[in-house]
């Protein structure tokens, strides 16, 4: 459910105050622990290392990202692929379709 709109959105105060001591487009990246701050205008431009219970990821902040939440770009579980050997025997057939398709086109030009 959305914060109500009276109060605004919610963005970290100690985060506003470290993104004041630096200049846009500047590489240093911005640790925060605050998944929950929406990202504002004045955050495009930086790169914020936003926590995800392990490490920091370095989000860099663009346009379309202002209204979201920092977290939305900091995923929290890592993907483990499904399958086991079914998985396996898929990969190696994509491994090989990628294979022939470059030979393939060699072949054409020499007509």
């Amino acid at each position: 459910m959305s914060r109500s709109l009276k109060k605004g959105p919610f963005v970290d105060q100690n985060l506003l105050k470290k993104l004041g001591r630096l200049r846009v487009g500047d590489k240093t990246v911005i640790k925060t622990w605050s998944r929950d701050s929406v990202i504002t205008p004045q955050m495009v431009g930086f790169t914020i290392g936003v926590h995800n219970g392990k490490t920091h990821v370095p989000v860099a902040v663009i346009e379309d990202m202002v209204g979201h939440r920092l977290g939305e770009f900091s995923l929290t579980r890592k993907f483990v692929r499904h399958g086991g050997k079914m998985q396996r025997e898929i990969e190696a057939k994509a491994a090989e379709t990628t294979k022939v398709q470059p030979e393939a086109g060699k072949g054409e030009g020499k007509k």
